[in-house]
């Protein structure tokens, strides 16, 4: 039996997020505190105080990285380990820290740089879509009807479940076009920007600058990347795929299914919310998934994991 730990990307985040783990475990809190310490932000006050700006791509990010790590970093304390690690989108840098590829303090700051630069990238008129009910060629294909504006796939979620994203009325012809296809419903996304289309192309070269600054390290435990839905190799790739990966569709569906092959039967979601783990259902039944959220989630993984 072999167990993922995964983490989630921006969209489940709430304010009142990690609060009970930042006043019930000390490594917590230290998590907490060195983001607020690299950022030169109140990490804290963003998390767990009423606010918008939690809500707001460049904040976002920061507030759930910050979380998802403090979480995973109770679990190790309590010496849980999984046999590979992945992350949708944002979610991916928490699978960094946890391969040891990267320190928690470069984390932060890339992170830190990457919500500026992803909402900076196209502040107006861009826009996102869910897409229910359809497989990702039938929608791919759909999207490459549009030739009058830019519109394509962001993520390959789960079956049934495919997001696009581009320039607003590109993504509404897409959508229109989709529903004649068969599409349940098509469902605008509340987010400030066309993520993970060709139009934030420019947000990944500023990454890639701000990347070429941090160290990264020999990765301990594997991990997968967005950008092709399976390993990386070593540590000379992961600069160039987090590059691409901010213009690029999120291959989750693929991801997972690929440590399914590999003999992953247990996957634990680590942050905010439920929505890999709704993923992971429709992926594949068979397998067990389990989210840490609260506390009292902690004693959950024990018990499924030293069972």
């Amino acid at each position: 039996m072999k167990t993922a730990f995964i983490f989630p990307g921006q969209g489940s985040q709430y304010v009142g997020m990690g609060k009970d783990f930042y006043e019930n475990y000390p490594v917590a809190k230290e998590v907490f505190e060195t983001a607020s310490r690299v950022t030169g932000m109140d990490i804290e006050k963003l998390c767990f105080e009423p606010n918008d700006d939690i809500n707001i791509t460049e904040f976002t990010q920061i507030a759930m990285l910050t979380t998802s790590v403090a979480m995973f970093k109770v679990l190790e304390e309590q010496g849980l380990k999984a046999d590979v690690y992945a992350g949708l989108s944002l979610g991916e840098y928490g699978a960094l820290v946890a391969s040891g590829a990267i320190s928690m303090e470069d984390a932060f700051k890339v992170v830190r740089e990457r919500g500026k630069y992803m909402q900076e990238a196209y502040p107006v008129g861009g826009g996102m879509t869910a897409v229910i009910g359809l497989t990702g060629e039938v929608v791919k294909e759909c999207c490459d009807k549009v030739t009058d504006g830019v519109v394509s796939v962001a993520n390959y979620n789960c079956p049934g479940q495919i997001v696009i994203t581009g320039e607003v009325e590109a993504v509404n012809k897409a959508a229109d076009l989709c529903k004649e296809a068969g599409a349940r419903r098509c469902i605008p996304l509340k987010v400030s920007g066309p993520f993970h289309s060709a139009l934030l192309a420019g947000a990944g070269e500023k990454l890639g600058a701000v990347l070429e600054s941090v160290e990264l390290k020999d990765i301990e435990t594997p991990y997968l990347t967005n950008v092709t839905g399976d390993y990386v190799q070593s540590k000379d790739q992961i600069k160039d795929f987090c590059q691409k990966q901010v213009s690029s569709s999120v291959m989750w569906q693929s991801s997972v299914e690929r440590m399914i092959a590999d003999g992953v039967t247990t996957f634990v979601e680590i942050g905010p919310g439920k929505t890999l783990t709704g993923f992971l259902k429709k992926i594949n039944a068979e397998v067990v998934g389990i989210n840490v959220e609260k506390v009292e989630d902690v004693q959950k993984v024990v018990e499924a994991l030293q069972a």
